[in-house]
C-alpha cells in the first residue's frame, strides 16, 4: 500500500476505527466514545487493526495528524484501505513524510510488541514483530 520505514510499540485495536470522528488529529487520541480503545493515544505507535472503517474524510484526518506529528508511526491492516492510503500519499506529497501502511497477517501481534517496518530491495514492506 504505502511504504516507508517505522518502528514502535504495537497498539492492537479490537475493532476497526474511522479516523474521521475517531481520532483527534490535534492530540492523536481515540475520541470515538463507542470504540473499545477510546481515550488511548495512537501517537508514535504502530496501529494494528483489521481494517479502516469508512468515511472518505479519514484520509484528511490521517494527513493532518501526520503533519502535526500526532499520527501513529505506521498502520498494519488485515485488509486494504484505499482511503487511509490516500491520506498517506497526500502527506508524502505535501509534507515529504513517508507513512507506511502495510496489509499483512496480524496474527501473533499483541499490544506492546515492538514492531519494525522496513523496505526490501524491490520496495516491498518487511514487518518484524
Amino acid at each position: 500500500m504505502a511504504t516507508g520505514q517505522a518502528e514502535g510499540p504495537a497498539l492492537v485495536l479490537s475493532e476497526a476505527l474511522s479516523f474521521w470522528g475517531g481520532i483527534d488529529a490535534a492530540t492523536g487520541t481515540i475520541i470515538d466514545a463507542s470504540h473499545p480503545e477510546a481515550g488511548v493515544s495512537v501517537t508514535g505507535r504502530v496501529l494494528v487493526m483489521p481494517s479502516g472503517r469508512g468515511s472518505s474524510s479519514s484520509s484528511s484526518v490521517l494527513t493532518e495528524s501526520i503533519r502535526r506529528g500526532t499520527a501513529p508511526a505506521a498502520l498494519l491492516l488485515g485488509s486494504p484501505d484505499p482511503i487511509l492510503t490516500v491520506g498517506a500519499i497526500v502527506a508524502e506529497f505535501l509534507y515529504d513524510v513517508r507513512f507506511p501502511i502495510v496489509v499483512c497477517d496480524l496474527e501473533g501481534i499483541a499490544s506492546g510488541d515492538r514492531v519494525e517496518i522496513g523496505e526490501g530491495e524491490a520496495g516491498e514492506a518487511i514487518v518484524i514483530s
